[in-house]
């Protein structure tokens, strides 16, 4: 008994501190690519975005204060990112079932990933731990047209963010007549 008892509180600090181990990508290397499912029930790559602005923003949950705040600010402010060559990805690892009623009843048009696997949570670092549950942390990508990341947020602010991520992206298109 003492045993799997050891076995079980090793294991569970391993997971924990492989959650929290690796660091984002930084700023100025290539987006690490994926391929998921959308909310759509169709498979969605990074690379399907090649010549466009991509904000990638992780999110703990669907339905949740936080995450319908962020997901309304993004949603309010999506033509002036298509304005931009931007485009709009949230990453949780909810299902495509969660994913397609949070889309629906907060009438969001812009495409969701499910990452039940945590294969794009743990290759953007973003992978985190809310009191035993695997869950994403609040974290935001913008990738430039050619793949690679030029702003990284993390522990973001719902509230002020989707204004902040527009606000980089137009500075950084004027340095780089993107």
């Amino acid at each position: 008994m003492k045993f799997t008892t050891i076995f079980a509180i090793a294991f569970a600090l391993v997971t924990t501190t492989m959650m929290f181990a690796a660091e984002p990508p930084a700023v100025g290397t290539p987006a690490p690519d994926f391929t998921s499912t959308s909310q759509e029930g169709t498979p969605i790559s990074l690379h399907d975005f090649k010549g466009k602005w991509v904000v990638l923003y992780f999110y703990p949950k669907d339905m949740t204060q936080g995450c319908m705040i962020e997901a309304h600010n993004f949603q309010r402010d999506l033509a002036k990112y298509q304005e931009k060559n931007a485009v709009i990805v949230g990453v949780s690892v909810d299902s495509i079932d969660s994913h397609k009623e949070f889309c629906t009843k907060e009438s969001l048009t812009f495409r969701l990933v499910s990452d039940t696997t945590h294969d794009v949570t743990n290759k953007y670092s973003s992978l985190a731990d809310y009191k035993g549950m695997a869950i994403a942390a609040r974290n935001t990508f913008v990738i430039d047209p050619k793949g690679v990341i030029r702003k990284v947020y993390l522990k973001v602010n719902p509230n002020p963010h989707s204004q902040e991520v527009l606000d980089a992206i137009a500075e950084m298109q004027k340095t780089s007549g993107e």
